[in-house]
């Protein structure tokens, strides 16, 4: 199958990438490479999928129909993969509308895009965040997604919306994959386990938002990217899927199994609760075991152990 993936060069995009080579699917790259976290990094990425495999990258922006035209008349996907996105609830308090443009626009030029060029299936990466302050536990996709407490919530939720459309008008097949929490190794610098790894080996104070109660459904990028795999074989009209690892882990959890790992012991600055955080995220992957044969198999230990491992050996 002829895949185009879109922030391909990102922490679960290269992941996504080496596994969509190693089973025989041609594969395209569109990431514009932005400086939300160093583009070096994402350059690495690149090389590592280069040496899975042959690769078509371009470089250039989803928010641009000329650039997505092209890419998709270059490449004639049988699929699109949409992972490309701005990232994170905090940053997007406080650049809404850049959110807005990259996460809403740029999906619908991807869409429309595809519609014109008659893809056979659209893929987007949404986001736990879409269920806000939940009313029940474990997060279900049944439960309306109505009361974002972010900008980055708000935008994925609308980009669901808008993939529901075009399904509904112009039968373009859509999957909306609610990821949970992806680390592992590559995550991004801003991430709470890369940057807490960081703080800690350097001696550093770990901010530590609360009292360390909130908990967050980390799930391990190869089985987020299993899941991935799955949805994209699965066949559909529009469907909504979480993807997690339905066991989430408290904050203050994440640090102690960080000092195991990496044999120092955390100083703590205690910080109030930040606007935009949820208490809990929580997958209720039911739905996805059935119908994806989704089934997470990493342990949060083994997880960071794999990442910690990882993380040593970078320059």
């Amino acid at each position: 199958m002829r895949v185009l993936v879109t922030g391909g060069a990102g922490f679960i995009g290269s992941h996504l990438c080496e596994r969509l080579l190693g089973e025989g699917h041609a594969v395209s790259i569109l990431d514009d490479l932005n400086d939300f976290y160093d583009p070096a990094l994402k350059r690495r990425n690149l090389d590592g999928i280069r040496a899975a495999g042959a690769v078509d990258f371009h470089h250039g922006d989803i928010c641009d129909p000329d650039t997505v035209e092209r890419v998709m008349t270059a490449e004639r996907p049988e699929a699109i993969i949409h992972l490309a996105a701005r990232a994170g609830v905090r940053p997007s308090l406080a650049r809404p509308l850049l959110y807005e443009r990259v996460n809403v626009h740029g999906t619908m030029v991807l869409l429309e895009a595809a519609r014109q060029a008659g893809v056979g299936k659209f893929l987007l990466a949404s986001s736990s965040s879409v269920y806000g302050i939940a009313d029940r536990v474990p997060f279900s996709e049944e439960e309306s997604a109505n009361r974002p407490v972010s900008p980055y919530a708000a935008t994925k939720i609308a980009a669901e919306k808008i993939c529901f459309t075009y399904s509904h008008l112009y039968g373009l097949p859509v999957v909306c994959l609610r990821l949970f929490t992806v680390y592992g190794p590559r995550q991004r610098p801003d991430l709470a386990i890369r940057k807490f790894t960081e703080l800690m080996l350097a001696g550093a104070a770990v901010p530590v938002f609360g009292d360390g109660s909130s908990g967050r459904d980390y799930t391990y990028v190869d089985d987020t990217v299993a899941g991935v795999i799955a949805a994209l074989h699965y066949q559909t009209r529009y469907e909504v899927f979480n993807l997690g690892n339905s066991h989430p882990v408290s904050l203050r959890t994440l640090v102690e199994t960080l000092e195991v790992e990496l044999g120092v012991r955390a100083r703590i600055e205690r910080l109030p609760d930040q606007p935009g955080d949820v208490p809990i995220t929580y997958a209720d992957i039911s739905k996805a075991r059935r119908l994806l044969g989704y089934q997470p198999a990493t342990p949060f230990a083994d997880g960071i152990r794999r990442f910690v491992r990882w993380y040593r050996g970078q320059p």
